[in-house]
C-alpha cells in the first residue's frame, strides 16, 4: 500500500510504503437450548486472535509486529407467543480491528514526529429488541430497535498516511423489512433503516459522528417466468447526512434506480443491467476538508469534496454453470 506526493497525476515522492499481512484465527463455541415449544435461547463464546506484520518505507521505525486477542460474549432469548409471531432480545461484545499501519506506527511520515500506536482490536458492545412475523407463504416482517457503542472510532488520514483515532461513540435505531410474494413468479421487498449516532465524549467541536447516514430505503421488485425470463428494479435513498461534527455542514443525500432483464437458462444466463436509470447527478459520496487550487491560501480551503454516480450505463453479462 502506497502513499506519493503527486502533481498532474505524475509521482513526485515517496511518503510511505508499506507491505502488511495480517493473520486472524477464531474459535467458538456456543449452546442453543429449547425450553418448550415457545421459549428457547442461545449462548455462545468466541476468542479472536490477530496478528499484524507490517513493513516499511522510507521508514523502517514504522515496520513492526503486533499481536492482538479477545473474548466476546453472544446471547438472544427468543418468545413465540402464538404462531405467526416470535419476539426476541439479543446482546453481543465485538470488536474492529484497526488498521496494521496504525498499530506499528512510531513516526509521522510527513512531519516526522513521534507518532502514538493504535490500539490493535477495540472493543463494542450492542443490544437488540425485535419482532419477526410470518404470514404464511406471502408475507414476511421484520422489526427491530438496535443499540451500538464503540470504545473508539478510526480514521486514516490518506494524505498524512498516518491513523488517527477518534472519540468513543453510541449509535441505534429503528430497522423495519418487509418480503412480500404475491404470486409464485414475483416478489418484493422493502428496506427502511433510521438510526442516530453520537460520540459520547464532550468536545467543543460537535458530538455528530461524520458520515454517518440517518436513513437508509431500499425497494425492490423481482419476477421471473416458468420460461427462464426475468426481470427487477430496485431503488436506493440515502439522506443527507453530516460532514463535520457540529453538523453545519452536510451532504445532499442520493437516490439511484437501477433495473435488470435476462433469462436463465439451463445452465446459461445472459442479463442487461441498466444502472443509474434515471442518469442522477447525485453524489454517491461526499468529503469536507481542505484543498488547494492555484490562486488560492497556501493552507488550502475548506470545502466539500464529491464524487457523482456514474453515468447512465448499459452492462450485459454471460453467465455458464459447469
Amino acid at each position: 500500500m502506497g502513499l506519493f506526493h503527486a502533481r498532474a497525476r505524475q509521482r513526485l515522492n515517496l511518503v510511505r510504503d508499506d507491505r502488511v499481512k495480517e493473520g486472524s484465527v477464531g474459535l467458538f463455541v456456543a449452546n442453543d437450548h429449547r425450553f418448550n415449544d415457545k421459549l428457547r435461547s442461545y449462548v455462545g463464546l468466541r476468542y479472536d486472535h490477530y496478528n499484524f506484520d507490517v513493513g516499511s518505507e522510507p521508514l523502517a521505525a514504522n515496520s513492526g509486529q503486533a499481536e492482538d486477542g479477545k473474548a466476546s460474549i453472544k446471547a438472544s432469548l427468543v418468545y413465540k407467543p402464538v404462531a405467526p409471531l416470535e419476539l426476541y432480545a439479543s446482546y453481543g461484545q465485538g470488536f474492529h480491528s484497526n488498521d496494521a499501519r496504525g498499530v506499528t506506527i512510531t513516526v509521522d511520515p510527513v512531519s516526522g514526529d513521534p507518532a502514538q500506536p493504535v490500539t490493535p482490536l477495540v472493543r463494542s458492545v450492542g443490544g437488540e429488541v425485535g419482532a419477526r412475523v410470518y404470514l404464511g407463504d406471502r408475507l414476511q416482517a421484520t422489526a427491530a430497535v438496535w443499540t451500538l457503542q464503540l470504545d473508539s472510532e478510526l480514521l486514516f488520514v490518506g494524505d498524512a498516511g498516518n491513523t488517527e483515532v477518534s472519540r468513543p461513540s453510541r449509535r441505534g435505531g429503528v430497522e423495519l423489512d418487509l418480503y412480500y410474494f404475491p404470486a409464485k413468479a414475483v416478489n418484493a421487498n422493502l428496506e427502511v433503516s433510521y438510526s442516530g449516532a453520537r460520540f459520547r465524549d464532550s468536545d467543543p467541536v460537535g458530538d455528530k459522528i461524520p458520515a454517518f447516514i440517518p436513513l437508509v430505503v431500499s425497494a425492490r421488485v423481482s419476477a421471473k417466468s416458468g420460461t427462464g425470463w426475468l426481470a427487477s428494479a430496485q431503488v436506493r435513498y440515502f439522506s443527507p447526512y453530516p460532514l463535520i461534527e457540529d453538523e453545519s455542514v452536510k451532504s445532499t443525500g442520493s437516490g439511484l434506480v437501477n433495473v435488470r432483464v435476462g433469462r436463465d437458462l439451463k445452465r446459461l444466463g445472459l442479463y442487461v443491467d441498466v444502472l443509474n436509470v434515471l442518469d442522477s447527478n447525485d453524489h454517491d459520496v461526499d468529503y469536507y476538508h481542505a484543498s488547494r487550487l492555484a490562486g488560492e491560501p497556501t493552507e488550502g480551503v475548506e470545502d466539500v469534496h464529491y464524487h457523482v454516480f456514474q453515468p447512465r450505463s448499459v452492462r450485459a453479462s454471460l453467465r455458464y454453470r459447469f
